[in-house]
C-alpha cells in the first residue's frame, strides 16, 4: 500500500504560481511512477504530468507544457507540481496518482494507476 497526501493547493490569480506537493508513505515510494492529474467540476480526470521511478523520463500534457514542472525528491518520498502562468482554465481538483511499472504512453491514463490522493483544490481568478 502507498497513501498519498497532495498539499499546496489554494487561490491564485491569472499569471500567478503554485506549487504542489504530494507526500508518500507506505511502500518503497522509488518503486513506482507519479501522475498529477485534475479534474474539474463537470468534466472527466485529465492526465496533467507524470515522472518515472528515477526522475528520468517526464511527461505533459499539451495544455501544461512549458507552464507546470514536475518533479520528485525519492529520499523525502515527495513529488512537486511547480505551476507558472496559471490561466482560470487550470482552475480544478488537482490529484497526483502512483503506478507500478507501466509502458510510457499509460502514465497518461488514469487505469494506469494503482493508488491515489485526496486531491487539493487549486483555483485561478481572472
Amino acid at each position: 500500500q502507498v497513501q498519498l497526501v497532495e498539499s499546496g493547493g489554494g487561490l491564485v490569480q491569472a499569471g500567478g504560481s503554485l506549487r504542489l506537493s504530494c507526500a508518500a508513505s507506505g511502500r518503497t515510494f522509488s518503486s513506482y511512477a507519479t501522475g498529477w492529474f485534475r479534474q474539474a467540476p463537470g468534466k472527466e480526470r485529465e492526465f496533467v504530468a507524470a515522472i518515472s521511478r528515477s526522475g528520468g523520463s517526464i511527461y505533459y500534457a499539451d495544455s501544461v507544457k512549458g507552464r507546470f514542472a514536475i518533479s520528485r525528491d525519492n529520499v523525502k518520498n515527495t513529488v512537486y507540481l511547480r505551476m507558472n502562468s496559471l490561466k482560470p482554465e487550470d482552475t480544478a481538483v488537482y490529484y497526483c496518482a502512483a503506478a507500478g511499472p507501466k509502458a510510457a504512453w499509460e502514465y497518461r491514463r488514469t487505469y494506469a494507476y494503482d493508488y491515489w490522493g485526496q486531491g487539493t483544490q487549486v483555483t485561478v481568478s481572472s
